[in-house]
């Protein structure tokens, strides 16, 4: 073989194995991986020392996780699994997929549990109130017209048979599950990061939260920030340290629309047809599945400080509550019993944290 072939020929294979040193070499910790997915954003931190094959390999897998949730309950795509199902005719059981069966059996335990405030069925009544993907302007609507949709949901016009795998609608009613698919897909991207075996992670997907594990090699426990629920920049009011579970927060103070002075949030009361009108203005509610949390937390968000907190106690959910106080323009914040026993009640009473404690029949008088 000629020389000048012998060397084109040894510096292809250096250039070979140079390029596959870099892709083996590991990646300084934490890697992080985001983009943009529901109308919102994703970010995924692996703390776990991996190279930039295994990153890429990751992060292809986390968008297949994604986009996965999206085909399936989306109602902003037409090719959607969900739109599809309101769009079926009404009384006829339609088989749905595994995912959106347990979504929706979820959403049906959390509106039970609830006492209503959590229902899929509102997405009329979201979409009538413009925050939906009904294009209608953003304006207070009709009583006329809330009180024809509000007549129409309901979570019994919605009939689920998980076993058989299949759904089917009693009445036209567009069934939106924006208030847990998003906690459902943090949950769907930490397994499927479980089961490519890592063990320190942080999933956070528009806000709903997932930990795994330490942040650093020192097993520095991962720390979330509680917002304070003012407009303008985020600024964090508490700093929780999480190992192992998932968070999930819902608030008035980020989507809403304002008409003569008055502020109408996206978090429509399926009970009245309307915005939320109370003084609760964030809700934190800590969870091993982001999908529960993610519904509670909207639950939570339509029953208020006082009933959101006695349905807490009664079913034993960690929740943190930030309510306002129009005394002084300032916040009080509340936790439940299971929220103090998983962060500490000494931690919390250091944070000026109230701990309600095992009944609330006191609550309607202390909160303001």
């Amino acid at each position: 073989m000629p020389l000048p072939r012998l060397r084109f020929a040894f510096l292809t294979l250096a250039l070979v194995a140079l390029l596959a040193g870099c892709s083996e070499r590991t990646l300084e910790t934490p890697v992080t991986l985001e983009g943009d997915i529901f109308g919102t954003f994703y970010q995924v931190t692996l703390a776990d020392p991996i190279t930039a094959e295994r990153r890429d390999a990751l992060e292809s897998g986390i968008l297949d996780e994604l986009e996965a949730v999206d085909a399936s309950m989306s109602t902003y795509r037409d090719d959607a699994e969900l739109v599809a199902f309101d769009h079926a005719p009404l009384g006829e059981w339609q088989t749905l997929s595994a995912p959106l069966i347990e979504v929706l059996s979820i959403a049906h335990r959390v509106g039970e549990a609830s006492n209503g405030a959590f229902d899929v069925t509102v997405g009329g009544l979201v979409n009538l109130w413009s925050f939906g993907p009904e294009a209608r302007p953003r304006e207070v609507p009709d009583d006329a017209l809330i009180e024809q949709r509000l007549a129409e949901i309901g979570m019994e016009t919605l009939e689920i048979d998980a076993e058989q795998r299949r759904a089917r609608r009693l009445k036209d009613v567009f069934v939106d599950l924006s208030g847990v698919a998003k906690g459902y897909a943090t949950d769907r991207v930490a397994a499927y990061l479980a089961s490519q075996g890592l063990d320190n992670y942080l999933v956070n997907i528009g806000g709903e939260l997932e930990v795994a594990g330490h942040r650093d090699a020192e097993a520095e426990p991962w720390r979330i920030g509680v917002e304070l629920p003012r407009d303008g920049r985020p600024q964090a009011k508490y700093v929780l340290p999480l190992e192992d579970t998932s968070v999930a927060t819902s608030g008035d103070y980020r989507n809403y629309f304002e008409e003569d002075g008055r502020r109408y949030s996206h978090t429509i009361d399926p009970r009245t047809g309307r915005p939320i009108r109370h003084r609760m203005a964030s809700v934190t509610v800590v969870d091993d599945s982001n999908a529960r949390a993610d519904a509670w937390a909207t639950a939570m968000s339509v029953l208020g400080e006082q009933e959101g907190m006695a349905v807490a106690v009664d079913h034993d959910l960690a929740v943190l509550m930030l309510v306002r106080n129009a005394a002084d323009d300032d916040w009080l914040s509340v936790a439940s019993p299971a929220f103090a026993e998983r962060f500490g009640r000494d931690r919390l009473a250091e944070m000026g944290v109230r701990v309600v404690g095992e009944t609330t029949a006191g609550m309607a008088g202390e909160a303001p």
